[in-house]
């Protein structure tokens, strides 16, 4: 399990698993801002964004192939994302986002399962095949950020490891946005890398950089904006990685 103490943060790094310590001292608008708690440099929002849109606009195809299928190999997953679906379904209002949507194969999960689901991602690239690969379902391209929904329209949302790319400090104002576009009693199932210790931790993920979060830190943040953190899943996939793959869902209040 990996903490944000000296030591465990000295032995990961010496395995490869995550960058050194940030070593800027001499800042300028449009160099990496330093996060004192973690060490690990953090991207401002506009860079963040560019970086992880050009990062998945890149690798579109390979992503694609490999992520088509796996969800047929995590029953883990699978049971959090059928839980979430059936809750839905039972709130009376079947519209679903997928955000973070990627090449689309979560958003036809969800219409299997029987909502009225359609995927928003960052990158044109995935937006454009998940549209080919999946001619039935609507797809947009979009910010999580500023979501293209109406106030209270939904009754779900599903971010799949789609917010481990945003910094620290911008979480709360996505939490915020997710929580605007939730009917009242909506549900929101949010999947990320969880970890030991007391703050997020940056790593070098396979696309671009990303954060693992304390698994109890982002429960608050999910009731500071606004809902009720009411379901949990760790999973260990037991690899070198450290982390849990972990499912949070939760319900407007």
């Amino acid at each position: 399990m990996i903490t944000p103490r000296t030591a465990p943060s000295v032995h990961l790094r010496q395995k490869g698993l995550y960058p050194p310590p940030c070593r800027i001292h001499q800042l300028t608008s449009t160099c990496h801002k330093i996060n004192y708690q973690t060490g690990y440099r953090v991207l401002p929002v506009a860079n963040h964004q560019d970086e992880t849109r050009t990062a998945y606009d890149g690798v579109v195809e390979l992503y694609a192939s490999l992520f088509a299928n796996r969800l047929e190999t995590q029953p883990f997953s699978r049971a959090m994302i059928g839980t979430f679906a059936e809750l839905v379904r039972a709130t009376g209002n079947l519209r679903t986002a997928d955000v973070g949507c990627g090449p689309g194969h979560l958003t036809a999960m969800l219409h299997e399962l029987g909502l009225d689901a359609f995927g928003l991602d960052l990158a044109p690239g995935m937006v454009d095949h998940a549209r080919q690969a999946h001619p039935a379902l609507r797809f947009q391209e979009a910010r999580m950020e500023s979501l293209p929904i109406e106030d209270a329209a939904l009754g779900g949302v599903l971010a799949h490891y789609s917010m481990i790319h945003t910094p620290p400090g911008e979480l709360p104002e996505l939490l915020a946005e997710q929580v605007r576009v939730l009917a009242p009693n909506g549900l929101l199932l949010v999947s990320f890398f969880g970890t030991d210790g007391q703050v997020p931790v940056r790593f070098d993920h396979k696309v671009a950089p990303a954060y693992s979060w304390p698994v109890d830190r982002l429960a608050e943040l999910l009731g500071d904006a606004g809902l009720d953190p009411f379901a949990r899943l760790l999973h260990d996939p037991s690899s070198d990685r450290g982390f849990l793959d972990t499912h949070l869902l939760a319900r407007r209040s």
